[in-house]
C-alpha cells in the first residue's frame, strides 16, 4: 500500500509543480494584458 501511494506522488509530484510554476508565470502575464486592455480607452481618447 505504501509503495502505491510513493508511486502515485512520484509519478504526479513533477506534473503538477510544472503546472504551477507555468500558472504562476501566466498570471502575471495575465495581470498586465488586463491592465492595459483597461487604460486603453483613455489612451484613445488622448
Amino acid at each position: 500500500m505504501e509503495e502505491t501511494w510513493l508511486s502515485i506522488i512520484t509519478d504526479l509530484g513533477f506534473p503538477v509543480a510544472v503546472t504551477f510554476y507555468l500558472l504562476h508565470r501566466i498570471e502575471s502575464k495575465l495581470n498586465t494584458l488586463i491592465e492595459s486592455i483597461v487604460t486603453l480607452p483613455d489612451k484613445m481618447h488622448d
